[in-house]
């Protein structure tokens, strides 16, 4: 006589699923010290740039006009001397980012996690969702106590928190900060090496728009606004810079941006073996 095995159904509590997933994507990230470090050097970073920026405006005397000195904030004014912080925190969070993801290439773990979850999409999507929520519950109380301590460092040159889009520009600092930490976890993800994505990723932010600048006339018009970091200083300003996108069309930019590099990273990540 033979036995016939019958399938056995896999356990409820066994079932892969997006919520354990993410909950093993978070458990990675705080697990990893370099995720921490990075994290903290980003809030310190900023914090202590926009404060800095904002002592040097208070105690400064400035022709209106004056262009901001190299390194500083993008302009001489209370917004941007509180928020200056942003252009090197973007390297440092986006360098997160990179960790993250290409970090799991260089090790070999990405196997492991591929073997877990074979669908695979869901451990790409699980870490672009906990390193942006973990972002924003970080940097937001960080851009909004550092904006505050700026203008109470300002004095009389203050602006309140309540002006026509500050609010709006606060926040935006803060959701481009989380949207550069997805930005360098996909290129980290697209191609696989830390130095590259890293590389791709200063380019992306700093060198590109430089050459920009160097192109005629129209094509530089035609470009500039639409790069991935001035897109961003549309809706981290109060607007009204001809060179710049309007707030709501800087945003979509942005995010667009966002979603073409996550989507090319998912679709490689779906045809290519780890």
């Amino acid at each position: 006589m033979t036995t016939t095995a019958t399938p056995t159904a896999v356990p409820a509590d066994a079932r892969i699923t997006g919520p354990r997933v993410v909950r093993a994507e978070w458990i990675k990230f705080r697990s990893l010290r370099s995720s921490l470090i990075m994290l903290a050097a980003t809030v310190v970073v900023f914090a202590a740039l926009g404060l800095g920026f904002s002592a040097f405006l208070a105690d400064a005397t400035i022709e209106p006009g004056t262009p901001a000195p190299p390194g500083g904030p993008s302009s001489l004014d209370p917004l941007g001397a509180s928020l200056g912080g942003v252009n090197l925190a973007q390297l440092l969070i986006a360098t997160l980012g990179v960790l993250l993801t290409a970090g799991e290439y260089t090790t070999g773990m990405i196997r492991t996690s591929l073997a877990a979850v074979p669908r695979r999409w869901p451990v790409l999507t699980a870490k672009v969702a906990v390193l942006a929520d973990v972002s924003l519950a970080v940097l937001v109380p960080t851009v909004l106590l550092t904006f505050l301590g700026g203008q109470a460092v300002l004095g009389e040159k203050a602006i309140a928190l309540g002006d026509d889009g500050v609010l709006r520009a606060v926040l935006g600092t803060a959701a481009y900060l989380a949207g550069t930490g997805v930005l360098g976890a996909a290129l980290g993800s697209l191609l696989r090496t830390t130095a590259g994505a890293l590389t791709s990723v200063v380019a992306l932010l700093l060198v590109v728009p430089g050459v920009v600048s160097l192109l005629p006339e129209s094509w530089s018009e035609a470009i500039f606004p639409y790069l991935p970091s001035n897109a961003g200083q549309a809706f981290m300003s109060l607007g009204g810079d001809p060179d710049l996108l309007s707030p709501g069309s800087g945003a979509a930019v942005f995010a667009g941006w966002l979603l073409a590099f996550v989507g090319a990273a998912l679709i490689r990540l779906l045809r290519r073996d780890a």
